[in-house]
């Protein structure tokens, strides 16, 4: 998968064009920090909506039994649709638009005073990259390249998996757990809130939504259940596999 066709993915390259021609500096991305404040003049482009939500790869009922129709009609639904309604409204007034989500939280993660651009952009992100990493079917397991980088810095891919879900697991709060290229290896991490690990310079290969959203009709408290419903029944390999820079 190149950059381009990342769900958000820009290149440092592309990105840093961007916000030199557009003029995206932080301190033009404090006109944006709230909802109901968008009075201030942007520095960079600007007729919205700008991002529309793509659309699920599968229908609704297709996670079942792992994830309900339910959870998808309320997850994707809603909690998806409201973060790039929001991320439109604080960019509807920016001029000319940025070409990526991606742009927009790299920048906005910079400024406190954009916490709402980014919340809402990076979200957007993050579900995007999830919904599109899930699959009803596909192989079990990874192939080629991927697993002989899982092999190589896991030990083993179940090695992986169990990494993985209790770094998920253990996020504390709401947050999301991922598999990430990091150089030349693969790593865990957890991230907080919308916090996506391109801010640290690493590629993201596979996400576990952790957000109570993402799994308490379904499972309730037992975040753990989810976790692992997820990893060994619906994780899209072939899609974490052409993540792969």
């Amino acid at each position: 998968m190149t950059p381009e066709s990342h769900p958000c993915a820009l290149s440092r390259r592309e990105f840093l064009g961007f916000a030199a021609g557009a003029g995206l500096v932080l301190s033009s991305l404090t006109t944006l920090s709230g909802l109901a404040d968008l009075s201030g003049t942007a520095a960079f482009a600007a007729e919205g909506p700008v991002f529309a939500m793509p659309p699920l790869p599968y229908a609704e009922n297709a996670l079942e039994p792992y994830i309900s129709a339910r959870t998808i009609s309320f997850h994707y639904g809603k909690h998806t649709k409201a973060y790039y309604d929001n991320a439109n409204e604080l960019l509807k007034a920016v001029n000319p638009a940025p070409t990526s989500l991606e742009a927009v939280f790299l920048a906005a993660g910079k400024d406190p005073a954009a916490l709402a651009l980014f919340n809402n952009a990076a979200q957007a992100c993050n579900h995007t990259f999830y919904w599109k990493g899930l699959t009803p079917g596909g192989p079990k397991a990874p192939t080629g390249r991927l697993a002989e980088l899982i092999t190589a810095s896991f030990g083993d891919f179940e090695a992986m998996k169990k990494e993985l879900a209790a770094t998920s697991v253990s996020q504390f709060a709401s947050g999301w757990g991922w598999l990430v290229q990091d150089g030349d290896r693969l790593a865990v991490v957890k991230t907080p809130n919308a916090a996506n690990p391109l801010q640290n310079g690493q590629k993201p290969l596979v996400t576990v939504d952790v957000w109570e959203h993402a799994y308490y009709l379904d499972y309730q408290n037992r975040r753990a259940d989810y976790v692992k419903a997820v990893l060994d029944n619906l994780v899209n390999w072939d899609v974490a596999a052409a993540n792969l820079g």
